[in-house]
C-alpha cells in the first residue's frame, strides 16, 4: 500500500511535468514527449490518475503531448457523435463521444 503524502507528492510532479510538456509542445516537441511520459510513467507506479484536463491530451499510443494544430488534429463528427483526436506523429485516433442534446 502506498502512504497518502507519496500519492500526494506524485499528483504535485504530475501536474509540473504536464504543465511543462504543454509550454515545451511548440519549440521542444521531443522534450514534451519525455515530461508526459515521464508523468504517466510517475502515475502508473504510485496508482495515481491523471487530472481530467490532461487525460485526453496525451496520446496513448507515442505518449506525445498533445496540442490541437500543433501536433494533433480535432474534429466533430456529428452523424457518429463523436469528437475525433488524430495525433501527427504516430497518425492514430482516438474517438470521444459527447452527449446528445
Amino acid at each position: 500500500m502506498i502512504p497518502n503524502w507519496q500519492r500526494k507528492i506524485a499528483r504535485e510532479r504530475i501536474r509540473i511535468l504536464l504543465r511543462e510538456a504543454e509550454s515545451e509542445v511548440r519549440q521542444h516537441p521531443e522534450r514534451s514527449r519525455r515530461y508526459a511520459e515521464l508523468a504517466r510513467k510517475i502515475g502508473m507506479r504510485y496508482k495515481v490518475r491523471f487530472p481530467k484536463k490532461y487525460k485526453r491530451k496525451i496520446c496513448k499510443s507515442c505518449f506525445s503531448y498533445l496540442k490541437p494544430g500543433v501536433n494533433c488534429t480535432v474534429r466533430l463528427v456529428p452523424k457518429e457523435r463523436c469528437v475525433v483526436w488524430r495525433c501527427l506523429e504516430c497518425k492514430k485516433e482516438r474517438r470521444y463521444p459527447y452527449a446528445k442534446k
